[in-house]
């Protein structure tokens, strides 16, 4: 199966704690269909002290369920589900349901 969200992508989260909030994805990990977005889903890990960096309380992004996301349409800034076109060149592209824009550069 074609991967609809990938590194780089803007998303919204539409379901959950961080509903409303935009990010870009940052890491993609399609084996447990979820991603890791900026600022989102963020979680404290208390880290012990090594010789790289000091221990502490660290925050960071935690995964997020693919279905808990849904593209921006790059036209309007709203959310917008996730079509395939192939065009003329052979090439395999995404876009976008609301608009039809193409989601890849």
């Amino acid at each position: 199966m074609a991967a609809k969200i990938k590194k780089g992508d803007r998303v919204v989260v539409i379901a959950g704690k961080d509903k409303g909030k935009q990010g870009d994805v940052l890491r993609s990990m399609p084996s447990e269909s979820r991603v890791v977005v900026q600022g989102v889903n963020m979680i404290k890990r208390h880290t012990k002290p090594s010789a790289s960096h000091p221990g502490g309380i660290v925050e960071r992004e935690a995964g997020i369920h693919v279905s808990n996301l849904a593209h921006i349409d790059p036209k309007d800034g709203k959310p917008a589900r996730v079509g395939f076109k192939t065009l003329e060149d052979g090439r395999k592209v995404r876009v976008s349901k609301r608009s039809g824009e193409s989601i890849d550069r």
